[in-house]
């Protein structure tokens, strides 16, 4: 099979890692739903007030900076856990997956940089022409791409999507929240202190090193690892910047006499934790936007409200469509018989769906502009809605013609790309109409 050919089923032993991945996730995207739905009615219910007191409970030692309520705990503390579980499944794929072949790596890390570039500049341009100077601080917001959010939906209407698109959308959304931590860590960090930053980068280099000599034991780890975390928030950089790096930094080669790698056992251990409790919880603090005043309708007529909703509902699809095609087109790639680029606009409805991270850079963004902030949490919750339900006529559109490219993959046993009981004769594969 060519590497210049686009979606081709993953390897027996890729396809098993991906699925094992993306169940994780969607199950946390249920239970983030279920967070978010539960916050806002209890904060618009008649006990609201005690909604907004838990979220303000300060918690943690004064003296090591670490006084922050519940809601500053779970942005800083339990999103950095988020962040590592993201960055193992972006080394995993830089050193076994599709983002290990430059060939195959170009479409989907294009796709994710137009997906991230052109919502941005939707918003810019939204809010430059009707809002104030201080309302572009959230730029970068409509630029994230919440892969459990997106994998529930797939969850309910894309079973049958090929594994080949659902690999797409891991690797577009990993390398999304690449993006959005470097954003993060440039943009949005304050109050930047040399000291403690050198500091992060000295437990850095130590955990690499203890990687590099083979050292397993949690005993050492996990000092180290709530040391680096500490460092890191201590020295202004988003604290969330040290999961990414600590991931980076895990080995991920399989020595003799093990079964699975550091990287995949710590993907594994951590995953239930990052989509059951992490960010749920997370969601819970976050998603809490008393309407009892306003209703839903004003917070929607703020201009940072309509600049998130069209970088999300059109930026995110025109995006990722528009860079893949045109890499496609650049480096002469085809895509997998079955697959049309009908199918990769949905992935791109998909990636509109923008939850977690996007809530996340809002409250760094607008964290003194209570009204602007709840204008931006709105405007996420309506644009991934909306996204959702594109997408999801997208995909049941084409649902007879992916249970058709099933049954085909479900014969491939050997997984040479060629279903065992058409014997070789690959013109007998479903080709896109």
């Amino acid at each position: 099979m060519s590497d210049r050919e686009l979606f081709t089923r993953p390897s027996l032993a890729e396809r098993a890692w991906l699925l094992r991945a993306l169940r994780g996730e969607t199950i946390g995207g249920v239970l983030l739903l279920a967070a978010a739905a539960l916050a806002l009615l209890w904060v618009n219910s008649p006990w609201g007030d005690s909604y907004v007191a838990l979220s303000n409970v300060v918690v943690g030692p004064a003296a090591l900076g670490l006084n922050l309520t519940l809601a500053q705990w779970s942005a800083d503390g339990l999103l950095a856990v988020f962040f590592f579980v993201a960055g193992l499944e972006l080394k995993h794929e830089l050193t076994h997956g599709t983002l290990a072949r430059p060939s195959q790596a170009a479409v989907p890390v294009a796709a994710a940089l137009g997906g991230m570039v052109v919502p941005a500049v939707i918003f810019v341009i939204i809010v430059s022409a009707t809002g104030e100077a201080g309302d572009l601080a959230g730029w970068a917001t409509p630029m994230a791409t919440d892969i459990a959010f997106a994998l529930a939906v797939l969850a309910v209407v894309g079973r049958r999507l090929p594994v080949a698109l659902r690999a797409f959308l891991l690797t577009l959304a990993v390398v999304d929240d690449l993006g959005a931590i470097t954003i993060i860590a440039i943009f949005y960090s304050s109050k930047f202190s040399l000291g403690y930053f050198l500091l992060a980068i000295a437990l850095l280099a130590a955990y690499w090193l203890l990687q590099r000599r083979r050292v397993r034991s949690p005993w050492v780890y996990v000092p180290l690892v709530l040391a680096t975390w500490w460092a890191m928030h201590e020295s202004g950089i988003h604290a969330t910047v040290a999961g990414v790096a600590l991931a980076l930094l895990t080995r991920s080669s399989v020595d003799p006499g093990e079964t699975e790698s550091p990287l995949d056992r710590l993907q594994w251990m951590l995953l239930p934790l990052s989509a059951g409790i992490c960010v749920p919880l997370f969601a819970f603090f976050a998603a809490g936007v008393d309407l009892r005043a306003t209703g839903i309708l004003e917070p929607l007529r703020d201009p940072v409200a309509w600049g998130i909703m069209a970088g999300l509902i059109i930026g995110k699809p025109v995006g990722v469509l528009a860079t893949a095609w045109v890499t496609a087109r650049f480096t002469r790639a085809t895509l997998n018989p079955g697959i049309g680029w009908r199918d990769v606009t949905a992935i791109g409805a998909l990636a509109g769906i923008g939850f977690t991270v996007a809530l996340l850079i809002a409250e760094l963004a607008y964290s003194g502009n209570e009204p602007t902030l709840d204008a931006a949490k709105i405007a996420i919750f309506a644009a991934s809605l909306v996204s959702a339900l594109v997408a999801t006529g997208l995909l049941l559109a084409r649902n007879r013609h992916y249970r058709q490219f099933a049954l085909v993959e479900e014969a491939d046993r050997d997984g040479d790309g060629v279903p065992d009981v058409y014997q070789g004769d690959a013109r007998a594969l479903p080709h896109e109409e």
